[in-house]
């Protein structure tokens, strides 16, 4: 299989089973004419989020890694009636970005972006005794997914789902010799659910590898069982 079918097969998907959307459309148009990186999730896999939010009936959502705001929306249009989310980014210029994409999509009244180094927010969120969070999003910078995981197990609940994106890195994830320091954090993410006990918190995992536009990564996805 080769990543032009890969392409196909998402643009026939998205084509059918997802509407098109004018401010999502613009959220993507403006992260790329304000230079953000192309690293958003794509459609599909943001209507996943979408619907793993809606079937589990989050009224409470922290993201770590706002970008431009593309998740994000998707992730506040699945809030019921006085839901709420919390989104961390480290870079201003992002989050600036964000802000006026959430803003055009109309949802910014649901949503409080944080700037700062995440482990610092989340950190403050610790301490400031926020949450818990019903579903947690992690898409930061890899090498410290361990480190995001644990700190948002502390603001969550029994029942609450920690989803996290990009962990198979194309398979380095499986390679022991590998020195890519953002397969490596993912290995070490891997190796802190091993057992299904983090930090006094019982969790089970499981890591789902995916294809498609982005080429071949995957996602985590944990529940908290208390």
């Amino acid at each position: 299989m080769s990543q032009e079918r890969w392409d196909a097969v998402d643009a026939y998907v998205e084509e059918r089973l997802i509407e098109p959307d004018p401010a999502l459309e613009a959220a993507l148009a403006a992260s790329a004419e304000a230079g953000l990186p192309p690293i958003a999730l794509t459609p599909s896999h943001a209507k996943l989020l979408h619907l793993i939010a809606r079937v589990h009936g989050a009224r409470t959502i922290l993201e770590i890694g706002t970008l431009g705001g593309y998740s994000t929306i998707w992730l506040a249009r699945a809030l019921p009636p006085g839901g709420r989310l919390v989104s961390l980014e480290l870079r201003p210029d992002y989050a600036e970005v964000a802000d006026a994409n959430v803003a055009r999509a109309g949802v910014a009244g649901l949503i409080e972006i944080i700037v700062g180094p995440a482990i610092d927010s989340l950190r403050g969120l610790v301490a400031a005794g926020a949450g818990p969070f019903d579903l947690v999003f992690i898409d930061a910078d890899k090498e410290s997914t361990p480190e995001y995981f644990e700190q948002a197990l502390a603001l969550t609940r029994p029942g609450s789902v920690i989803v996290t994106d990009n962990v198979v890195r194309d398979g380095m994830l499986a390679d022991a010799a590998t020195g890519d320091p953002r397969a490596l954090g993912m290995r070490r993410f891997h190796e802190l659910l091993a057992g299904g006990a983090v930090d006094g918190h019982r969790v089970s995992a499981t890591t789902i590898q995916t294809v498609g536009a982005k080429g071949y990564d995957g996602f985590t996805l944990a529940l908290v069982e208390s």
